[in-house]
C-alpha cells in the first residue's frame, strides 16, 4: 500500500479550517481520510470505482467530492488559500503547451507515408 496518498499533518492543518461543520445527516467519516482518497483518485487518474478501500467506501469518496464540488467548496477553499498567499509545492502543466512529434502517435500510417510515399 505504498502507492496510497495521505495528507501530512502540515497539509491537513492548512485544509482543516475550511471543513464544513454541523452538517445535517449521519455522522461523516474522517474528513482527512476521504480527502486523501479524493486527491489519490484525482492525481492517479484512476476511476472512482477503483479507489482503494483504505480511504473508505468508494461511494462516500465520490459523493463527498461531487457534493462539495456542486456547493463550491473546492473553489472557495483554493481562492481563500491563494488570497492568503499560500502556494503549494506542485505545478500544473497545461496540455496545450506540450508538443509531440508527429511520429509520436505510434499507430500505423493508413496512407503509407512511413514507406517513402512522399511526406
Amino acid at each position: 500500500m505504498a502507492d496510497l496518498f495521505w495528507l501530512s499533518d502540515a497539509q491537513w492543518a492548512v485544509i482543516e479550517p475550511f471543513m464544513p461543520q454541523n452538517q445535517p445527516g449521519p455522522e461523516r467519516r474522517e474528513d482527512r481520510q476521504i480527502i486523501s482518497g479524493i486527491l489519490h483518485v484525482l492525481t492517479s487518474g484512476c476511476r472512482w470505482r477503483d479507489c482503494p478501500t483504505a480511504y473508505g467506501p468508494r461511494t462516500t469518496v465520490y459523493n463527498r467530492f461531487n457534493r462539495w464540488s456542486r456547493r463550491g467548496f473546492w473553489r472557495a477553499m483554493l481562492t481563500a488559500l491563494a488570497e492568503a498567499g499560500w502556494s503549494g509545492e506542485a505545478a500544473a502543466i497545461d496540455s496545450t503547451y506540450v508538443k509531440a512529434h508527429r511520429s509520436a502517435q505510434g499507430g500505423k500510417d493508413p496512407m503509407g507515408a512511413g514507406r517513402g510515399a512522399g511526406c
